[in-house]
């Protein structure tokens, strides 16, 4: 059986749009929304491909209405995004992120899965790389084969011994230093990390169409460039 593992698609069409690989099945990590311009592309995406999808901070702040956050950097871009997705987003694009559960368990091909967008401790919020210590602690209590994380925007793969932690990257909005669009595909129990080049200038572009303030285009657009942290 072959996965494809996705994360952090952060409302990135043109990214998403990208991945043109064959699968049996589909995981998707999280945080759909935000960040980027292109929400209801992804959401239906996912909603009609995806085996199974759990729910993000940016999902579920978009679905519950929390008040955006105001200032610069990151919090500056959530906030402006996540006024224009409640501009365009439906009531069925803002049920069906409402409905995703935060955590979820699965068995493909003979191998259980555990899916969680950030950590079991805290599944939305905690950001954890790739210190294996501490990992083996939050997923003390996990029965797995394959524990798979987003929220960090950083694409590894762990082998903890008794199972496998696996971070596809960000596909949406990479900050390892890597612009290209970062997804997994693991297939009979093999991981493989990859990514694929996509058309930075028409996801520019569409930012550029939505009225955001200038410092926080500028802001997402040198993220998209350059793989970048802000």
């Amino acid at each position: 059986m072959r996965i494809l593992v996705l994360a952090d698609i952060h409302a990135n069409w043109t990214a998403l749009s990208a991945i043109r690989e064959t699968y049996d099945a589909c995981l998707v990590l999280g945080d759909l929304v935000e960040y980027g311009v292109q929400p209801i592309e992804c959401i239906e995406w996912v909603r009609d491909h995806a085996t199974a999808v759990i729910r993000g901070n940016h999902d579920h702040s978009v679905a519950q209405r929390v008040p955006p956050p105001t200032g610069s950097g990151l919090r500056g871009l959530s906030g402006a995004t996540r006024q224009h997705h409640w501009n365009i987003l439906t009531p069925s694009h803002l049920k069906f992120l409402s409905r995703l559960p935060v955590s979820q368990t699965l068995e493909l091909d003979g191998l259980r899965f555990h899916l969680v967008h950030a950590t079991p401790r805290d599944p939305m919020d905690e950001y954890l790389a790739t210190d294996a210590e501490s990992w083996k602690v939050r997923l003390a209590g996990i029965d797995a084969d394959f524990v798979l994380v987003g929220h960090t925007h950083l694409q590894f793969h762990l082998d903890l011994g008794r199972l496998q932690l696996v971070n596809p990257g960000s596909v949406g909005q990479p900050r390892d230093g890597n612009p290209l669009a970062a997804y997994a595909i693991i297939e009979n129990g093999k991981v493989e990390l990859k990514r694929v080049e996509y058309d930075i200038d028409a996801a520019v572009r569409a930012l550029r169409e939505v009225n955001l303030p200038a410092d926080i285009l500028d802001l997402a657009e040198s993220i998209l460039r350059t793989g970048g942290r802000p």
